[in-house]
């Protein structure tokens, strides 16, 4: 279909990538416990849109330039690291509040505001980018009429099936916010998940090209 090959194996292996713990899956489900599945909903569809650009990029050339250029990948890797840093200290900035405040702290941000960020974590990681550079070829036939076509297909099924495995992970995550019996539970997530995102961007910035 339209160049590709193998797609039944390219959904095996999107589903066991989905399934690997990572950045994406630890902001969605900190996202769902703080603020339930209005806030999960849009930690994914912010992570799917940096997928997007993602697609984008490798399906026009963009991200090759990350792959040959260790100047590029150094400088969007160290930008990546710090915005998981910003949000890092937004959640211990919350978790650290006096209890009398608590139910200011837990408060969920704006959906927007979930969404972008979720966005950001995404399409700041470089290592996404030479994933989607490194994976798609491998499902496109040499003799394509149309690569970028072909690009913008598998992305594109990559987005989708990505999305409904976060909406899946939603649905799980949602009763065990539900069972939270006790205000200092939010502070103890804020704060492990600050420190969860401090260990994240510590490992982006020790990525090596």
């Amino acid at each position: 279909m339209l160049g590709t090959h193998d797609l039944a194996l390219f959904g095996a292996t999107v589903l066991v990538l989905n399934a690997t713990p990572g950045v994406d899956m630890a902001y969605t489900v900190a996202s769902t416990l703080r603020g339930g599945w209005r806030q999960g909903v849009a930690a994914a569809i912010g992570i799917m849109a940096g997928c997007v650009l993602h697609t984008l990029a490798a399906a026009f050339g963009l991200a090759a330039l990350l792959a040959t250029s260790a100047e590029a990948f150094t400088a969007v890797k160290l930008v990546g690291a710090a915005y998981l840093l910003y949000v890092a200290w937004g959640m211990a900035r919350a978790g650290l509040r006096q209890a009398s405040a608590q139910a200011e702290v837990t408060a969920p941000p704006s959906l927007w505001r979930t969404a972008r960020q979720g966005f950001f974590t995404n399409a700041l990681n470089p290592k996404v980018a030479l994933f989607f550079l490194a994976l798609l070829p491998q499902f496109i036939d040499t003799a394509a009429p149309d690569k970028t076509l072909a690009f913008l297909f598998l992305g594109a099924w990559f987005i989708t099936q990505g999305l409904l495995f976060m909406l899946a992970l939603i649905a799980l995550v949602v009763p065990l916010r539900r069972a939270r019996p006790r205000p200092w539970v939010g502070r103890g997530l804020n704060l492990g998940g600050a420190g969860l995102f401090t260990a994240l961007a510590a490992k982006l910035a020790l990525t090596k090209p």
